[in-house]
């Protein structure tokens, strides 16, 4: 029985999905969540075999940790297409404990992959690698691309720096540099860009 716990920010998706697992002779929906924090809180409460989320409820630099649980656990992300150029680098790392599919695939794939994730085989959509060669590199370092994915929630430098737990000033160098790689003249703009490019 592969033990799943599905971390997806929408509550449509995420019970359509836990529906359609749960049909599964082979698969058992162990738990569910909505954010970051839940997630981990989750994953050492129910220790799954498989882990179903998406970029936007848990982002790539808290897909690791260092609690015995999540060294166990495989993770499926499903990525939209047009970001796959941000985690190109990570398609070839960590390849048999995480696996990335499209968020457009077929409902049977996503059940396939944990599967497949599950037995320790590589779970990697072509289309996303297609997406991720013929998108530009991403000039953003990962705390770039953190700094700017909070600023697109609107928030003043203050806020973003007591959410990322960073001092103001070092948020505004991040937001400095980050609009010069941009060319942006706004922050609104680098937020637009970035977008548009995939980067965040």
């Amino acid at each position: 029985m592969v033990r799943t716990l599905l971390a997806i920010r929408s509550g449509l998706v995420r019970g359509a999905l836990a529906h359609l697992l749960a049909v599964e002779d082979d698969i058992e929906v162990v738990g569910e969540t909505d954010g970051p924090d839940g997630f981990e809180a989750t994953l050492r409460a129910v220790c799954p075999d498989v882990a179903v989320t998406d970029v936007d409820t848990v982002p790539p630099e808290r897909w690791f940790s260092d609690d015995p649980a999540a060294g166990v656990t495989r993770l499926l992300v499903l990525v939209e297409q047009r970001r796959a150029v941000r985690l190109r680098p990570l398609f070839t790392e960590h390849h048999q404990r995480i696996g990335f599919l499209s968020h457009d695939v077929a409902p049977d794939r996503i059940v396939a992959g944990v599967r497949q994730l599950a037995g320790g085989l590589v779970v990697l959509d072509p289309d996303l690698v297609v997406a991720a060669l013929e998108g530009g590199d991403n000039p953003l370092t990962p705390r770039e691309q953190e700094v700017l994915d909070v600023a697109a929630e609107g928030l003043p430098v203050r806020d973003i720096a007591v959410k990322l737990a960073l001092s103001a000033g070092t948020v505004r160098n991040h937001l400095s540099r980050i609009m010069a790689k941009t060319r942006a003249r706004t922050r609104l703009e680098a937020v637009r860009i970035a977008r548009e490019s995939g980067w965040i």
